[in-house]
């Protein structure tokens, strides 16, 4: 289990907040959707989505030359509160059950 340092570290950063946003809602979004959505290269938003990987929030899956991302479904109570709260004050809805 990643460390509340080493999440909160991977969301600190706009772009990959604004990313979780997104994908909040419980659906996997191609990185293509998420390129256009936020304004951001293939390759800088590949970074991104690399650290929220690495940070265990978001798992990915390979489609034909796209890579699809949703919420890791192991995320721990506590993670998803955490997660949660951060959104909540960004203004972004509670979670959709995936």
């Amino acid at each position: 289990m990643k460390t509340a340092v080493e999440i909160l570290s991977a969301l600190a950063e706009p772009t990959r907040f604004a990313a979780m946003r997104l994908l909040w809602d419980g659906r996997e979004h191609c990185v293509c959707e998420l390129m256009r959505e936020l304004g951001a290269s293939q390759s800088r938003m590949s970074r991104h989505m690399a650290v929220l990987r690495n940070a265990g929030l978001v798992i990915d899956r390979r489609d034909a030359q796209w890579v699809r991302y949703r919420i890791s479904p192991d995320l721990s109570a506590e993670i998803v509160a955490l997660l949660e709260a951060a959104l909540a004050l960004s203004g972004k809805p509670q979670r959709v059950a995936a």
